[in-house]
């Protein structure tokens, strides 16, 4: 089977309807996961038998959609969940023209690169507890509950005139984009992400060269993939996120 994680800003409408397609698509194919529809575009992730996917990718509803992709031994997902709302990642900042201002798009091999310049400020900009399990060294953890408190740590804790090189990371993207527009909006010159996110980095990353330590949370069964992007080492169990295995006694 296989896990496609993906999301394209576009302009949509007649939202209703594009959700009652994609429920009869993705039904008709026996896909499972979740699907996020708003005016700005789709983000979501599915997973399938390979050619349930790839039937998925050729249909004409969402055309030229790119994504990460995984293969995965059984459903990640319980089942299928397309939503409408106003975000399809919630920032809560109006106005924000994602589609012609975002930030530089960094090719995963050209990142290690970019992040190892003194002058960069490297910045993760996902919640606190995906950033406990794992990250690229030296970047900067907001400490984030949620993405929508990504505003109020950049009016606190940085300045476009003291942090004028910020470079960028998050699972899949679609936060950067975001956050990139942002700090555009607020007066940088220079933001760069990683194209792709940790994901598309660890799939194109040999291993002898990632800078990438630890493990990658996943918004789904799976709860995090190590570098090799198999089912990694953690569990959710009441909110929190655990390791399978205990750590060893010294």
């Amino acid at each position: 089977m296989q896990v496609i994680s993906f999301y394209k800003f576009c302009p949509l409408s007649n939202l209703p309807d594009l959700r009652d397609q994609l429920q009869a698509l993705c039904a008709n194919l026996m896909l499972r996961g979740t699907i996020i529809l708003a005016g700005e575009g789709i983000n979501g992730t599915i997973a399938g038998a390979t050619d349930s996917i790839a039937a998925f990718l050729a249909h004409p509803l969402i055309p030229n959609l790119s994504y990460k992709s995984a293969v995965v031994a059984d459903y990640p997902f319980q089942k299928l969940k397309i939503k409408i709302k106003p975000e399809i990642i919630s920032l809560g900042v109006p106005d924000l023209d994602v589609l012609t201002q975002g930030g530089k798009h960094i090719a995963p091999q050209d990142w290690n690169q970019l992040v190892t310049d003194p002058d960069i400020v490297l910045l993760d900009t996902r919640n606190h507890y995906e950033v406990a399990i794992g990250s690229f060294p030296g970047a900067i953890n907001p400490q984030l509950g949620s993405f929508r408190e990504f505003p109020h740590f950049v009016q606190h804790h940085l300045n476009p005139q003291q942090h004028r090189k910020i470079a960028m990371f998050c699972t899949g993207g679609i936060r950067c984009e975001k956050a990139s527009a942002l700090l555009l909006k607020l007066g940088w010159q220079e933001v760069y992400q990683l194209d792709g996110g940790i994901l598309q980095y660890l799939a194109e990353m040999p291993a002898d060269q990632s800078l990438w330590q630890g493990e990658c949370f996943v918004f789904d069964d799976r709860i995090s993939v190590d570098g090799h992007l198999t089912e990694g080492s953690y569990y959710a169990q009441k909110g929190a996120i655990l390791p399978k295995q205990p750590p060893k006694s010294p």
